[in-house]
């Protein structure tokens, strides 16, 4: 307490002032009564003294109002006077308008030691979170106060502690729900507090749904209309997303870009703007340009401004852009936050070069804005915004740069309207300094790493005067700069020729075949002028040292080795890189090399480029080693460039090959695919047919089945027929052989009678001649004779009949065997003794059912046979497919190895530069590595290569 009161300045010891006595009465009878009335009666009269007594109030009354804030939790109208009271004595709201200057200082300390002996016991603020929970507003808002000015006099101390407290940021969070329109505006004041330069409370607060609860909040209120709740919101707002990339990338995520849009929808009527509205606006703008700043990673960047465009937010920016009666301070901020929403992003680049202004003619928004920024009546800050539009819209943008130069070109001048290439050439010549050096620094952004660029614009022609023959743009610029003009014009056309000679060397030929030029350079480094000078001299060191180190030697009389010479005659190496370095010493080189945008106290301060900073630093280094380089280490230079530039070409050459093979294997790949498709459909298809053919053949054999059943009693007995499989020709041959052996039979059976009636002829005969022995003697000889004769015979016409009769008996038995079968087949034909006619009725029934059989097998087989070729036609399609297959596959392997081929001839290519490579670091000339040339592709081909051969 001692300390407390030396901040005073006054002794402790001594009368008091009446004051002190009643707080000190006041603070016994906090810590002494009984009756809760009593303490809160006191504590209410030590909140009136407070204002007033705030130092012994807080010296003698904060250990007693922190117990009563942990006793006497069960009254919220005690708890509301101790936390005002506590708020009366930390807060240094209340006295700052009424200090005076030299005192302010001292109630900033008075604040700042109470808070810390609050918050020495961390029990204290947790005791506090817990008293913002409670829903009574007489303990609520007041506990909210507390809190944010404990924030505002210790700010990371006390977020340390509600950091690790549990659930504290969450039960902050509730605030913003209240529906109380004053809890909830000091929540989000407290949340401003506590949410500054803390990444952690940051995402956690954004994790908690700020965004969306912020974002209705802005909605309800009215969006720019509305009052300072909407600007306490986007306060917040840019504390939880500037420098916070999981914040950003939550928002733009979370679709919250989208929801922006509505803020910059102003209406025709512009005037009579309100300051509140002009400062929500300004905050939009700045929010607008935290989520696109070029201090983000680069792809967070870019999405955002993807985004933008998509959502139609860009859109209406440049309809503000080109609205009229828009105050000065948001326009400008417009054309800053366009700019950031546009730098190198190719679409919404594009896009903005689209824009035009509503004018009559209609004339493109660049060309107006350049308008502006060579025009000396414009504020400062506008035309400082300008130029950074136009920076950022050429940044990374080729398309528009070549569009910029294209309108100083000879065969694209329109004389009816003004071009953003006549009105930078009019800056770029006009009276105004600062117009000088802005339009110099604009065309040097258009020429800006584009070679091309770069030599086109050597053919712009001017015309100076009446009668005087046009000289070039880069004539007319050393013209003026020789003119001794004002530092601030010398500065921006120096910084335009340094950019425009870099890395060109057609461009450093065309300089020094002025010969003028080297004798300025030289006569201008080598004088001792003032400081305001040096910058100039370090500019022109380094325009000199450009002219040297992109020398192609060309000029017989300006080649490198003989203006190192002259350099070392007329300046001296020591003093020309002294000359040099004045330029990185400079203070407003080390301001312009912070930030992209330029942002200057005063138009005399304006000076340097941010893109022309990053080459200085590049080229300071390589020139002072150029300097001191002898002609021979320049030869050996030049030949290792030489060869690295060939072997450069035969590389490009063959990465341009193999992107080629690249498209042809894709292209290969493709047609397999699609051939693989078809292939699978005609697959499918024949898969399809193969199982028709075998329901088809299902069919036959259930049909065959079917058919066995009807004829399996016809076969039953029939060994021949059904065991061995006899077909209905051998039945039938079997009974054309029966009649003919029949006809045999009878035929044999006549010749057998005829016999036998000649034999009885004989007999008889014999039996009447033998009654006489004379007569019969000739005639028995002679019967004896033909009798033996006809026995003979008889004999062997009986064996014959034997033969047949075994024959005949033969086919009978066939034949009943027959009979039985058809007996048996059809029973109503009768039993086996039926006769003869019955026994070719069967037959005829038999023949009948045996052609039918033979008409239904005839029909499967015509039936199978169109199946057959059915199938052999799908397996012809498929063996053609597989033939295209196998041709294909053999290309893709063709290519596969003229692709190894080359990647053998890269390698060595590869080792051959990596060996110049280290011969030119030997050497000291520094060497940037190049990336390696991929291969990963070769080893996707052999993967689709083996995928290939399995199917």
């Amino acid at each position: 307490m001692n300390f407390l009161r030396g901040v005073m300045g006054g002794p402790s010891a001594g009368p008091q002032p009446s004051g002190a006595d009643t707080i000190q009465k006041l603070c016994d009878r906090v810590a002494s009564s009984t009756l809760l009335d009593d303490r809160r009666d006191a504590v209410r009269a030590l909140k009136s003294l407070s204002k007033k007594y705030r130092l012994e109030v807080g010296i003698q009354a904060m250990e007693h109002l922190i117990h009563v804030l942990q006793t006497d939790r069960s009254d919220s109208e005690i708890i509301g006077y101790a936390l005002d009271t506590l708020y009366n004595v930390i807060s240094n709201d209340l006295e700052e308008e009424e200090q005076e200057e030299n005192s302010a200082k001292q109630v900033d300390d008075l604040g700042s030691q109470f808070t810390e002996i609050f918050i020495k016991q961390q029990e204290n603020v947790t005791l506090l979170l817990t008293l913002v929970e409670e829903f009574d507003f007489h303990v609520r808002w007041p506990g909210v106060k507390l809190l944010t000015s404990l924030l505002k006099q210790q700010g990371p101390q006390v977020q340390q502690i509600i950091l690790v407290s549990p659930m504290g940021v969450s039960r902050l969070m509730d605030l913003l729900a209240d529906s109380r329109e004053v809890i909830r505006n000091d929540g989000v004041l407290l949340l401003q507090q506590l949410t500054k330069s803390n990444a952690a409370i940051q995402k956690i607060v954004a994790f908690e749904n700020a965004f969306e609860r912020l974002l209705d909040i802005i909605t309800e209120e009215g969006n720019s209309d509305g009052g300072i709740v909407v600007e306490d919101c986007l306060l917040l707002l840019q504390n939880l997303l500037k420098n916070n990339n999981s914040n950003q990338n939550f928002f733009k995520e979370g679709s919250y870009i989208q929801r922006m849009k509505p803020w910059f929808e102003v209406g025709d009527d512009n005037c009579g703007w309100s300051a509140q509205k002009v400062t929500n606006l300004h905050l939009m703008l700045q929010l607008v340009r935290v989520l696109v700043s070029p201090t983000n990673p680069p792809g967070a960047t870019s999405s955002c401004q993807k985004a933008m465009f998509h959502c139609g937010l860009l859109q209406q920016l440049c309809t503000i852009l080109m609205a009229t009666g828009v105050p000065a301070d948001i326009l400008t901020e417009t054309i800053n936050t366009v700019s950031e929403v546009i730098r190198g992003c190719q679409t919404n680049q594009d896009y903005f070069a689209s824009v035009n202004a509503p004018s009559n003619p209609p004339r493109p928004a660049i060309v107006v804005l350049l308008m502006s920024m060579v025009n000396e009546r414009q504020p400062f800050v506008l035309r400082c915004a300008v130029l950074y539009c136009f920076q950022c819209f050429l940044y990374k943008n080729q398309k528009g740069q070549g569009e910029i130069v294209s309108t100083l070109l000879p065969s694209t001048i329109d004389g009816n309207s003004v071009s953003a290439g006549q009105l930078l050439c009019g800056g770029l010549f006009s009276t105004d300094s600062l117009s000088n050096w802005c339009a110099a620094v604009a065309l040097a952004h258009a020429l800006q790493e584009n070679a091309t660029l770069k030599e086109q614009l050597l053919r712009v022609q001017l015309a100076t005067s009446i009668g005087n023959p046009p000289v070039s743009l880069l004539q007319q610029c050393t013209n003026i700069l020789s003119q001794g003009s004002k530092v601030q014009t010398r500065v921006g056309l120096l910084m335009l020729l340094c950019t425009w000679l870099s890395n060109c060397s057609i461009a450093v030929t065309h300089f020094l075949h002025n010969p003028a030029n080297v004798p300025f350079l030289t006569g201008q480094i080598a004088e001792n002028l003032g400081e305001e000078e040096q910058l100039v001299q370090g500019l022109c060191a380094l325009l000199l040292g450009i002219s040297i180190y992109y020398n192609d030697n060309s000029l017989e009389n300006y080649r490198k080795e003989k203006l190192k010479q002259l350099i070392e005659k007329r300046i001296g190496r020591e003093n020309f890189i002294e000359k040099l370095g004045f330029i990185s010493k400079h203070e407003l080189y080390s301001r312009a090399a912070q930030k992209p945008q330029p942002s200057f106290s005063s138009p005399d301060h304006m000076m340097f480029d941010h893109e022309f900073t990053k080459l200085v630093k590049e080229l300071e280094g390589v020139i002072s080693k150029a300097i001191y380089k002898s002609s021979e280490e320049d030869k050996k230079e030049e030949e290792v460039k030489k060869t690295l530039e060939q072997h450069d070409n035969i590389v490009t050459h063959y990465k341009k090959v193999i992107r080629e093979q690249d498209q042809e294997l894709e292209e290969l790949k493709q047609r397999i695919n699609t051939l693989t498709s078809q292939n699978e459909q005609l697959q499918a298809t024949v898969t399809q047919q193969v199982s028709q053919i075998q329901q088809h053949k299902d069919q036959y054999n259930l049909l065959k089945v079917q058919l066995g059943k009807d004829t399996q009693h016809h076969n039953s007995h029939s060994d021949m027929f059904q065991m061995n499989g006899i077909q209905t020709e051998e039945v039938s041959k079997l009974k054309e052989e029966l009649e003919e052996w029949k006809n045999k039979h009878e035929l044999l059976q006549g010749q057998l009678r005829e016999k036998d009636s000649v034999i009885e002829i004989l007999n008889s005969s014999q039996l009447e001649m033998g009654t006489t022995e004379q007569s019969s003697q000739t005639i028995k000889s002679g019967g004896l004779e033909h009798s033996s004769e006809l026995q003979k015979e008889l004999e062997v016409l009986r064996s014959q009949m034997q033969l047949q009769a075994a024959e005949i008996s033969k086919l009978q038995m066939e034949n009943q065997k027959l009979q039985v079968m058809n007996a048996t087949a059809d029973p109503v034909l009768g039993d086996s003794g039926a006769t003869a006619a019955t026994s070719s009725e069967l037959e005829a029934r038999l023949e009948q059912e045996i052609k039918e059989l033979k008409s239904e097998v005839k029909a499967l087989s015509e039936e199978k046979e169109s199946l057959k070729q059915h199938l052999d036609s799908s397996s012809s399609t498929v063996a053609i497919l597989q033939d295209e297959k196998s041709k294909l596959q053999r290309e893709v392997a063709e290519s596969k190895k003229e692709q190894d081929d080359l990647l053998v001839l890269l390698a060595d290519q590869d080792q051959k530069i990596s060996a110049l490579k280290i011969k030119l670091k030997d050497l000291g000339v520094p060497v940037e590595d190049e990336d390696d040339i991929e291969s990963g592709d070769q080893g996707d081909e052999d993967e689709d290569g083996d995928e290939e051969e399995q199917d």
